[in-house]
């Protein structure tokens, strides 16, 4: 590849479809950003599949219970209290990921305005991947969620640096094509973890690994291979010209002053940023305190369904190992779909009518899930649709949040809007694991129960609606 090849231009032509505006500097950019957010993604879905597993071997000393839990007869309360426990602590493990990815979202976003997109990408590739690795070597809960909340600080800052990127590099007729493409992909990032847990589960069956190592531990230490990225990022990556004209008018002391008040300065992007983050809030909530507990849903079932039929230990495992690999690997394929929907259908009938179906079909699918899901069969056609509702509304973040800001602004406008609503939607895996384990504790499956209740959170999401800006069609503010 010349390294005229990987100039930028906006000399391009933009007639035809929104790709034929691209040159090959803009694939290329393209191509980083999304790999950083395929590979963020793969490990935010390693956590999903590994936190039941991780928490049952980092709890179990404490109720000094045998390795083979299902030897035990269902009623003994040392083991009803493991489970309750297991629930509740997977939740407090989740939200401190999510707080660890707000906070990190925040300070990065941030970073990104003031010293550059290329620079800060790189130390938030470096931040996910090393602390990922990290996370292999607890040996109780409290390191376990440091670790966690470590990894939250690189993932959290990837997002919206990665979007502010694409969004200013992009001609304008291929930038909603280019976002919306950039959120898709990561589906594919979550469905590799998907994949990596399958052949786990296989190769324990095998009997492969050590028994004094446990599969999810390897699974983490995969997660520092998206380092390697870093080099690429380091090499070729080039400063946005926006973010170049915007940053050569003030110092940089001048520039870490005004991000002080600023964004709440001017009431136009004040309102931007608090729509935004409530829109954020909903659909962060619903997919992360609801919508990935589907997998912990589905090893519920299945767990007391296979010990109902006599199976235990290691067969116990692998059947329910197994079989939440294929829920998660069924959830990202609808995501894909849906985020390459809504990227489709807003460029026709604009932003919010598209966020407005996308609440009300992620609120009854992901109800209906929780209702409903019973058997393997519902893991091939619930699951999916409930993938695509849900994670449509990613797309829309990701295409609608940069045009909330201007140049100056928009990292620090986007990591706003998505990351102090993952402060906000930290509370919603404590929520549905205290749902789970208290409120709802008598019920048979009581997580579908707390499932159910939770989906009313994405009415918050219509309700802002009304008052948030069409942006279709318009160019970014400058």
């Amino acid at each position: 590849m010349h390294s005229a090849d990987l100039e930028p231009s906006s000399s391009v032509s933009t007639e035809g479809r929104p790709w034929h505006a691209m040159n090959r500097y803009h694939w290329f950019v393209l191509v980083v950003a999304a790999l950083g957010w395929l590979f963020d993604t793969m490990d935010q879905q390693l956590f999903n599949i590994a936190r039941v597993p991780a928490m049952r071997e980092l709890l179990r000393p404490r109720f000094d219970l045998p390795a083979d839990v299902s030897k035990l007869p269902a009623d003994d309360p040392e083991l009803k209290a493991y489970n309750a426990a297991v629930a509740e602590y997977s939740g407090y493990a989740t939200s401190i990921f999510l707080i660890g990815w707000a906070t990190g979202g925040i300070g990065f976003g941030i970073m990104g305005d003031l010293i550059g997109r290329a620079r800060t990408m790189l130390l938030t590739i470096l931040v996910y991947s090393l602390c990922t690795g990290l996370s292999a070597l607890s040996t109780g809960f409290w390191d376990f969620a440091l670790y966690r909340f470590l990894t939250g600080l690189g993932v959290g800052g990837e997002f919206a640096v990665g979007v502010a990127l694409v969004a200013e590099v992009m001609p304008e007729r291929a930038r909603s094509f280019a976002l919306g493409l950039l959120q898709a992909l990561s589906a594919v990032g979550n469905i590799m973890a998907a994949l990596i847990s399958l052949l786990f589960a296989y190769l324990a069956k095998w009997e492969f690994f050590s028994p004094d190592i446990s599969p999810w531990r390897i699974m983490f230490v995969i997660g520092t291979v998206p380092a390697l990225l870093a080099i690429i990022i380091r090499r070729r990556l080039k400063e946005p010209e926006r973010w170049q004209a915007a940053s050569a008018t003030d110092s940089l002391r001048q520039r870490v002053g005004a991000y002080v008040t600023e964004l709440f300065s001017s009431g136009k992007w004040a309102k931007n940023a608090i729509i935004g983050l409530l829109l954020a809030t909903s659909g962060v909530i619903g997919l992360w305190g609801i919508g990935f507990f589907s997998i912990d849903l589905q090893r519920s079932v299945f767990r007391a369904r296979l010990e109902a039929e006599g199976l235990s230990g290691a067969d116990v495992t692998f059947e329910v190992d197994k079989w939440a690999s294929w829920t998660s690997i069924m959830l990202n394929i609808g995501a894909f779909l849906g985020i390459s929907g809504f990227s489709f259908v807003t460029s026709y009938i604009g932003r919010r009518p598209a966020f407005a179906i996308s609440f009300i079909l992620a609120m009854l699918s992901t109800a209906f899930v929780f209702w409903n899901f019973n058997s393997i069969g519902d893991i091939f056609w619930m699951i999916p649709i409930m993938g695509f509702c849900q994670l449509s509304l990613f797309g829309g973040y990701a295409i609608y949040f940069p045009e909330l800001f201007p140049t100056r602004l928009r990292s620090t406008g986007t990591s706003f809007c998505y990351n102090i609503g993952r402060f906000a939607a930290a509370t919603g895996p404590t929520a549905l694991g205290l749902l789970t384990s208290v409120v709802f504790k008598g019920y048979p499956e009581p997580m579908r129960y707390a499932g159910v209740t939770m989906c009313a959170i994405f009415i918050l999401g219509l309700l802002v609606l009304p008052f948030a800006p069409e942006t279709k069609g318009k160019p970014l503010p400058e």
